[in-house]
């Protein structure tokens, strides 16, 4: 594979001007709420994103500040009293570890999330784009940076709405939304709406609310320093940013390759990230992870490769450096109507479409996910989808073994076998065990188990032929079920066992309770043994008491 691809240099450049556009007063204000400064925020945005694009494994991926990561940065800020040797110095060990998670192959496991977990994800930061923004569109801006203050500041912005600033708005939503197809191929809606709308803006008799001043000038060096004293602080707050935006970046990978019909490599992209925050930290920079919003913004103006996150960076840094006068002119109205158009098309319309046709639990959890993501947090929301689609598919698993089980004549046996059942008329209960037996198929093995072998049962057979291993869980319970069996007088025969299934419950359980004369390599020998075992025994005969003579009387 080439490390630069060069086929979409154009979509990737107009995809990557338009993220740093987008991505400007999002820095700014990410670094304003963490503590360290509106510049911090900038050059995070420049870092993060420039080296975890040239080094990741997100084709589309934006990396910057985020919410979650600017949350936790901004306790670990006030937790150190700002002092920064010693909050960047977590910055630069939380990319090392980072680094380190890579290198341990870590990133596979995050694949697992589910596509309701994902589309929830999806849709619910499409509403938080599209809630922050309605204040915006009217001439407003929510008094804080929550879900919450959004909401509430919708209802007084419409009350009273800067007229001006509505109309540049509405003008941008309408460009977006219906921007020329063919126009759209040498420039994105997105980017032909922010630059008539801010020259609009210019010649406007009433001013609108703007981004206003932007901070200039190069970051300082800083040199990461801890003491022994601080040293567990400092690692505990490394991990805990390591963690959250290893999280972050790969859940935003997933999305992207939802949107993109693409494939990223996690380890790769947790490498590309632990580099940008490294270097981040190093120079004063909050750190960042591949952000959602941002990256969608990329990937609908036509960026597909690295080139366009390194593009974002490198439009940002040209900011700071020497379009801030211009850069400060851009309204915040035409940002929100360019923002709300990105929220719409986040939200997983398609899924919400035809979900009703599909799996009614699978709609459910996708509409808790979106209203955690929403209203609580994003970590939050998607550790809470992963749970419950977890525990969701280990009950089904569970109710599908237990059908099995409870199967008497199961369409394996054979004829001779099913005649063998018939013939015991129910003194003979069959078993069957199939799948890898979890601990969601062991919480109900037992109980089942005695409630079929009751009445007439004299034996029971346990088919271990489709099971290939069990945990400690199903390994208790089949130990319950035949120590109940066999207090109850009942035989116990096991079929196909393999060694490992064998040697977990011997190990477990005991080796008494496990009998390698029951123990039959198929059902047909463990039957025909069982049927034996039926057979009524024969009572020992009886002697014969001997009659005693009667003496004749004698005839007087």
């Amino acid at each position: 594979m080439k490390f630069f691809d060069f086929s979409n240099l154009r979509g990737d450049i107009l995809g990557g001007i338009t993220a740093g556009v987008v991505a400007l007063p999002l820095a700014l204000a990410f670094g304003e709420a963490s503590g360290a400064g509106p510049i911090a925020g900038l050059y995070g945005a420049i870092i993060t994103g420039f080296f975890a694009s040239l080094f990741g494994g997100t084709g589309a991926q934006v990396t910057g500040p985020t919410g979650p990561m600017v949350v936790v940065f901004a306790g670990l800020f006030a937790s150190m009293s700002g002092s920064l040797e010693l909050i960047f110095a977590s910055v630069v060990l939380a990319g090392l570890i980072q680094i380190g998670f890579s290198f341990m192959k870590l990133g596979q496991y995050i694949k697992l999330v589910p596509y309701p977990v994902i589309s929830g994800f999806m849709s619910g930061i499409g509403v938080i784009i599209i809630l922050l923004q309605l204040s915006r569109l009217f001439g407003h801006a929510p008094d804080g940076g929550g879900t919450i203050s959004a909401l509430e500041a919708i209802p007084g912005a419409i009350a009273d709405p800067n007229t001006y600033a509505f109309g540049l708005g509405a003008l941008t939503l309408a460009m977006v939304f219906f921007w020329p197809k063919a126009l759209s191929k040498f420039i994105p809606g997105a980017l032909g709406a922010l630059i008539i709308g801010t020259l609009l803006s210019l010649y406007l008799p009433t001013a609108v609310p703007i981004l206003g001043d932007i901070p200039t000038g190069l970051p300082e060096f800083v040199i990461p320093k801890f003491s022994e004293d601080t040293l567990l602080i400092v690692v505990e707050a490394a991990f805990v940013l390591a963690i959250l935006g290893a999280i972050d970046s790969l859940l935003t990978s997933l999305v992207a390759d939802n949107v993109t019909r693409t494939r990223h490599d996690s380890n790769k992209e947790l490498f590309g990230q632990g580099v940008g925050n490294a270097i981040a930290g190093l120079f004063g920079a909050i750190p960042g992870a591949g952000a959602t919003m941002r990256t969608m913004v990329n990937i609908k103006s036509g960026g597909k490769t690295k080139i366009s996150g390194m593009t974002h960076g490198l439009l940002l840094l040209s900011v700071v450096l020497a379009l801030g006068p211009y850069a400060a002119h851009i309204p915040h109205a035409v940002l929100a109507g360019i923002l709300v158009k990105v929220g719409y098309d986040i939200i997983d319309f398609q899924y919400l479409k035809r979900a009703h046709k599909g799996p009614r639990w699978d709609l459910i959890l996708m509409i808790l996910v979106l209203g955690l993501t929403v209203f609580a947090d994003l970590i939050t929301a998607v550790i809470v989808g992963v749970v419950l689609a977890a525990l969701a598919f280990v009950k089904q698993m569970a109710d599908e073994q237990m059908k099995d089980f409870e199967a008497t004549k199961p369409q394996i046996l054979n004829a001779a076998e099913k005649k063998i059942l018939d013939a015991a008329q129910g003194k003979i209960t069959y078993f069957n065990l199939s799948g890898p037996l979890s601990f969601g198929a062991a919480a109900d093995l037992a109980h089942r188990a005695r409630a079929k072998s009751k009445g007439d049962t004299s034996a029971i057979i346990l088919d271990f032929v489709g099971v290939p291993h069990v945990d400690v869980s199903a390994a208790k319970a089949i130990e319950s079920v035949i120590s109940d069996a066999q207090y109850s007088g009942l035989d116990v025969y096991t079929v196909g066992m393999n060694k490992k299934v064998a040697d977990t419950l011997k190990g477990l359980s005991g080796s008494a309770l496990f009998k390698d004369k029951n123990n039959f390599d198929n059902r047909t020998k463990a039957l025909e043994a069982a049927e034996k075992s039926l057979s009524p025994k024969k009572a020992p005969a009886k002697k014969k008491k001997a009659k005693a003579k009667v003496k004749p009387k004698k005839k007087k």
